[in-house]
């Protein structure tokens, strides 16, 4: 098992046998700034006891232009992930022998369909039918976990994130890294060198009732900025709350706008303008994600199985500000903006914007 030393809490499989309701899900986004795309990948696994309603798993893909690429894998014997550190894969169809990690050039050479991906590659081949093929491999060098470089890096829900109070868990598991490698898309052959590389899971019984997520780490003119941020309204043992949290990486620095350290408000439109606003001792941070494309529907983890509620694009445009406090007045510390932000939305009720804190 590669474990690196940016590796977060929370990093491996959470399943540990339970017959109740469970999901665990990972994203993993590649920006590719000189070609102008992102190839966003979303698995996720359902009751993985197998002979469920919902048992099997899913594999995603977010394309060029926003593109949609789906296949489904409903043989929960054939998935395989570490329980101490992130390293996951899925295989389809007849096969004499136990899923597990294979290097390249096995996953290669047996013709596998599916994916398997660990903190510091990432390869894969699915073929539908009607909707074309996706092949892929390259290898990812972490820069930013979650949390100052040189420190424990940190649970991206806070230390009661460990408690399973929180349904569903979050962790950010890559704010930042440098992927190299290739990616063939329909017919379309992507090579790319140090492209910015981020991932992040979930975990539990079923997404937020209601949320929203920004993120970006191909900023212009700033390549050692990475930001994630999002909210939502979370079940916490018998009662609801709405939360929301900012976090990015600026030249070795982690800033953190949490719940139990500073004050979030937000405005979010049901879809098209994203609004945020963070403020603690010493530090203030302004985000505004906009953008003019429709955005693509993907599926997500729901107590009634996979289902499209949740809306996406990866061409964004976003704008971030942090200032620090200098006394009375607020020095800034960076400005920066991105046309390749990620920004979503999900679940509901969405009839009018969401505000919270103004």
């Amino acid at each position: 098992m590669t474990r690196h030393p940016l590796q977060t809490p929370h990093s491996g499989y959470h399943w540990d046998g339970q017959t109740r309701r469970f999901f665990e899900g990972w994203y993993f986004r590649l920006t590719l700034p000189e070609a102008g795309q992102t190839i966003a990948f979303m698995y996720s696994i359902e009751d993985p006891i197998g002979g469920q309603p919902h048992s099997g798993g899913t594999a995603q893909i977010l394309g060029p232009n926003d593109q949609y690429f789906c296949r489904t894998f409903p043989d929960v014997q054939q998935f395989w992930a570490w329980p101490q550190g992130l390293g996951l894969g899925h295989w389809r169809g007849p096969t004499d022998q136990q899923p597990h990690y294979l290097p390249a050039i096995d996953f290669k050479e047996q013709g596998v369909e599916g994916y398997q991906v660990t903190a510091t590659e990432h390869q894969g081949h699915l073929h539908d039918p009607v909707g074309g093929t996706v092949t892929w491999h390259y290898h990812i060098t972490p820069v930013y976990g979650w949390g100052s470089p040189g420190q424990p890096q940190q649970s991206t829900a806070g230390l009661l994130s460990s408690l399973q109070i929180f349904e569903p868990g979050w962790q950010i598991l890559l704010a930042h890294g440098h992927a190299t490698g290739w990616i063939d898309w329909q017919g379309e052959h992507y090579e790319f060198a140090d492209a910015p590389a981020y991932s992040e899971k979930n975990w539990g019984r079923s997404f937020p009732q209601k949320w929203f997520w920004l993120n970006g780490n191909a900023f212009d003119h700033e390549p050692d900025l990475a930001l994630t941020a999002g909210g939502g309204r979370r079940q916490v043992l018998t009662w609801m709350e709405s939360v929301a949290m900012v976090g990015l990486h600026y030249r070795g620095q982690f800033y953190e706008f949490a719940p139990w350290n500073a004050q979030v408000s937000w405005r979010v439109e049901p879809w098209g303008a994203w609004q945020m606003r963070g403020e603690k001792s010493g530090y203030v941070v302004e985000l505004v994600g906009t953008t003019e494309h429709p955005g693509t529907l993907v599926r997500v983890p729901t107590q009634a199985g996979m289902a499209f509620c949740c809306r996406d694009t990866t061409h964004g445009q976003l704008t971030l500000k942090l200032w620090q406090r200098r006394g009375s007045r607020l020095e800034l510390v960076v400005a920066a903006s991105t046309a390749q932000a990620g920004l979503e939305v999900g679940g509901g009720p969405w009839e009018q914007p969401w505000v919270q804190g103004d």
